[in-house]
């Protein structure tokens, strides 16, 4: 079957019929090169996106790093509660705690572990003990209630506070162990 083809542009028949997958006429071979990219188009493509990719990567750096933040934040905060509420069922006298513990757990394993309650039941605070992001382990700063503010040693007398080992600075400036 042949089909003919109209010129662009004539609205009437061609002179001579075009042959469908004929060789194309010297204006029709020159608009086609014209419909690729030059190499200088690519590589002026290339380096825009190579600018915008590193411009992107501090952005993901600073997203991972506050979503780290974030959950040290949670852990720290799940923490202190579960060591309150362990003081505050002391207080009440729900299970016997060492006269010289003040009423604090002895180490953070136990809020995990629980304690036997007075009526029988075992009392838990913690789940787990919750993975340090920043360091990647569970061992924990943690501070005696006898111990001083500052101080960066355990005494080992009960758990009053905990904080990260991490010796990094945040966001804010901050040290990531005095959160």
């Amino acid at each position: 079957m042949l089909r003919l083809f109209l010129q662009p542009g004539s609205a009437s028949a061609p002179s001579e019929p075009r042959v469908r997958g004929a060789h194309p006429r010297p204006a029709e071979a020159r608009l086609s090169r014209e419909a690729g990219l030059t190499l200088v188009e690519l590589l002026v493509t290339v380096a825009i996106v190579a600018i915008l990719a590193t411009a992107a990567i501090p952005i993901a750096r600073f997203q991972v790093k506050r979503e780290k933040e974030r959950e040290l934040r949670r852990d720290l905060w799940d923490m202190r509660d579960a060591i309150d509420r362990y003081y505050d069922a002391a207080l009440r006298g729900a299970f016997q705690t060492k006269a010289d513990s003040m009423n604090y757990p002895p180490d953070l394993q136990t809020l995990v572990d629980g304690v036997e309650a007075t009526g029988g039941k075992k009392v838990r605070f913690l789940r787990k003990i919750p993975t340090d992001p920043m360091t990647g382990n569970t061992d924990w700063g943690l501070r005696s209630n006898q111990d001083d503010a500052d101080s960066d040693s355990f005494g080992g007398q009960n758990v009053f506070d905990v904080y990260t080992k991490s010796q990094a600075t945040a966001l804010d400036g901050t040290k990531y162990n005095t959160w």
